[in-house]
């Protein structure tokens, strides 16, 4: 391992160790994290339910499930139960996409003042 190696290495190491700065920098980036986590959280979250439940009816429509539920005709609650997961899935990028304006709106502000500060540096 030559010199430039070994030093890189130690400092990579070393800024492990040593307690960093809070700059303006890092607060602009916890802003813009916390503008747009809840709208991700949300978004997951309800997009993972969706698909679940469109996953449900198709399972019903589509295999011997219902059956082996009891539900004697599966077709048409299948259908519906599939129907309402799309609906669901379809409906979940406009929510988030309000969500996250709704959020860009309350903190727009913050992070425009914040930005100047540091871009006139």
């Amino acid at each position: 391992m030559n010199r430039n190696d070994q030093q890189y290495l130690v400092e990579k190491i070393r800024t492990q160790y040593v307690e960093k700065e809070h700059s303006a920098l890092d607060e602009l980036k916890e802003l813009d994290n916390k503008v747009k986590r809840p709208a991700k959280v949300f978004g997951y979250i309800f997009g993972s339910i969706a698909a679940i439940i469109m996953g449900a009816g198709m399972s019903l429509v589509m295999t011997d499930i219902g059956a082996t539920v009891g539900i004697g005709a599966p077709m048409v609650p299948g259908i519906v139960i599939g129907v309402v997961g799309m609906l669901m899935a379809i409906v979940n990028y406009p929510v988030y996409k309000g969500i996250l304006s709704s959020r860009r709106k309350k903190y727009a502000d913050k992070i425009i003042a914040l930005s100047d500060k540091i871009m006139s540096k």
